[in-house]
């Protein structure tokens, strides 16, 4: 089923993700309000950005259902080129290298390029279902992805990773449980945000850099590497975190429509906890 999805091609996955962008936005989907409640607590009130945002978000599943579902030498035929390459290969020659890769673009071919470079691994959430994840798994691991779980076991094999100088990808949004994370301002609204990043950097010295694969305007792709401030390594943890959001945030103004206001990013738990949703109930 994901292998006749992924059969569109560029001009028609665009057209269908202009058409569902305009049923969700006909029909006031839960999509929908997330969106525009992201936007508004981002202090972005554009209902354009809201209509790019959907369709970039549907042609984002399009394709990734093809990339799940073909060879790695076709889907990477996408590619056109790479920005800051030159940093990819500086930050290898030193050892382990950290990718923080935002919801920006289409993470999936990002993934995928990744794993070109050298032994790389993949901390992601796991799915929905048992079935879903299952299936997460398979589409990924098929492209020499080593897929680790969000969960409590997942720092071990990361850390293990980069000490013997591989590739490890997490995406920085991703709102963590527990303890694992910190308050900090993203789009001048607080966000809980991981600390996941900055532990294993301390404890394994590797490389920090930004990626992602950014979509163009004829459906292909650029993969763009840019540094992470020199202050990623210093001061305490609070600020490292700052600093990685205002760079997040940096990053993904390059294309706001490309980023995935599709999550609840602002919602979480406070160290006394209490619940801060800004969605409810409007979003559910």
């Amino acid at each position: 089923m994901a292998w006749c999805a992924g059969l569109p091609g560029p001009r028609l996955r665009r057209r269908l993700s202009q058409v569902f962008a305009s049923r969700e936005l006909r029909a006031n989907t839960k999509r929908a309000r997330i969106v525009r409640c992201n936007l508004a607590l981002a202090g972005i009130s554009d209902p354009a950005l809201e209509r790019s945002t959907l369709e970039q978000t549907a042609h984002t599943l399009l394709e990734s259902l093809r990339f799940w579902t073909r060879s790695r030498a076709s889907n990477l035929a996408a590619i056109t080129g790479v920005e800051n390459i030159a940093l990819l290969d500086e930050a290898k020659a030193k050892g382990g290298v950290l990718l923080v890769a935002p919801h920006y673009g289409n993470w999936e071919l990002l993934v995928q390029w990744l794993a070109t470079q050298g032994p790389f691994s993949l901390l992601y959430t796991r799915g929905a279902s048992a079935a879903l994840d299952t299936f997460l798994r398979l589409a990924r691991e098929r492209h020499d992805v080593s897929a680790v779980p969000a969960d409590a076991h997942g720092m071990k094999p990361l850390l293990k990773a980069l000490q013997r100088g591989e590739l490890v990808g997490i995406t920085p949004d991703q709102t963590p449980d527990g303890a694992g994370g910190l308050w900090s301002p993203f789009f001048a609204q607080p966000a809980l945000t991981m600390t996941l990043i900055h532990r294993l950097a301390e404890r394994s010295g590797a490389q920090l850099l930004l990626a992602a694969a950014e979509r163009l305007p004829d459906g292909r792709f650029r993969i763009v590497l840019a540094p992470m401030p020199a202050d990623m390594t210093s001061d305490t943890l609070q600020a490292r975190i700052d600093t990685m959001n205002l760079a997040v945030e940096q990053f993904v103004r390059r294309d706001l429509s490309q980023y995935q206001w599709t999550y609840k990013r602002y919602k979480g738990h406070r160290p006394d906890g209490e619940l801060i949703n800004p969605y409810w109930p409007e979003c559910y």
